[in-house]
């Protein structure tokens, strides 16, 4: 090798130091580093945070109400149906099921107390009727309006069903047709009706079938068609079944309040729903200084249980708020 090439060949390591791009040399790297940015009390950034916690927890309740209503409340629905029918059941073995406005020790009915059993095979129906029906009554099942005489009695028994939340127990009534039979089941025994008419408000009211053992029934819920119409009815739609081997009658509630009568609100709630909207205001104050100091991620995973917890009481009490048929 001449002296010539090798004053013109570069080495290696002359190559990589004038080579920065060599594979002897790595890339250098740039760090980022995430700043979290400061919220200042008054500042924007703290008006921003609680109008954001504002409606994050606004949302999250609505979507509660809403999935409580038309879900979950079917589920609270059929567990109520069922503690009723055992209670129900074992009140009838012993003979102390309620034949009238009074229990078998002589004190007024509680609303809620199970009275009677109703079924109809044409439509499925199986429900266990409560004495009352208030928008709370409403909630476990149909309920007997309390100034009239239980069902299976002689004279005009009323029994009221949602028809669209809390498991919908009346939603297919409206497909009874003239003759199909309604069954009821009470502490003095047996009764089977026969279905009339199936009508709205003006139309005419059939005539209670006369003599002792003459019983008119008549099943009243909501008159909707389709699920958003389902959400905001106003009218009531009933179906009338009439019986000429009605029990005995017993005694019957003089008078009954006016959250108890066909499309009604409970507004006794409303003291108890201000409350929760007041707890509900605080939270979201909390969470908002929550945020300053700790991670976003970090308080939604402790307060969403809280926030929960808050919709599905303010729930129960916005329902009382709804017509007690919807």
């Amino acid at each position: 090798m001449s002296l010539a090439t090798v004053l013109t060949r570069p080495s290696r390591q002359n190559v990589s130091t004038l080579d920065p791009s060599g594979p002897d040399v790595p890339a250098k790297r740039e760090k980022t580093v995430m700043v979290r940015q400061e919220v200042r009390p008054g500042g924007e950034g703290e008006r921003l945070s609680l109008a954001s916690s504002a409606c994050a927890i606004v949302a999250l309740v609505c979507a509660w109400v809403l999935l409580q209503l038309l879900v979950l409340g079917g589920l609270a629905h059929a567990r109520s149906q069922h503690i009723l029918y055992a209670e129900f059941r074992s009140e009838l073995a012993q003979a102390t099921a309620p034949t009238g406005a009074l229990d078998y020790a002589g004190k007024p009915v509680r609303p809620g107390a199970p009275v009677a059993l109703l079924t109809s095979s044409s439509i499925g129906l199986k429900q266990v009727v409560v004495d009352g029906t208030a928008s709370g009554d409403l909630v476990a099942g149909p309920g007997h309006l309390r100034d009239t005489p239980l069902p299976g009695q002689a004279g005009w028994s009323w029994v009221l069903g949602r028809g669209s939340t809390y498991g919908a127990p009346f939603d297919k009534i409206t497909d009874l047709g003239n003759g199909d039979t309604i069954s009821v089941v009470t502490g003095e025994g047996k009764v089977d009706y026969t279905v009339v008419d199936v009508r709205r408000a003006g139309d005419p009211v059939p005539a209670v079938p006369s003599g002792t053992s003459g019983g008119l029934l008549t099943l009243v819920t909501a008159d909707s068609h389709g699920f958003l119409s389902a959400l905001r009815a106003s009218s009531a739609v009933y179906v009338d079944a009439t019986t000429d081997k009605a029990l005995a009658d017993g005694p019957v509630a003089v008078a009954v309040p006016p959250s108890e009568l066909v499309m009604a609100r409970d507004t006794s709630s409303l003291p108890t729903l201000t409350l929760l909207l007041a707890v509900l205001t605080g939270l979201v104050l909390a969470v908002s200084i929550a945020r300053r100091h700790f991670r976003a991620s970090l308080v939604w995973l402790v307060s969403t249980p809280v926030v929960i917890a808050l919709a599905w009481a303010v729930t129960d009490q916005v329902t009382r708020l709804l017509p007690n048929l919807m």
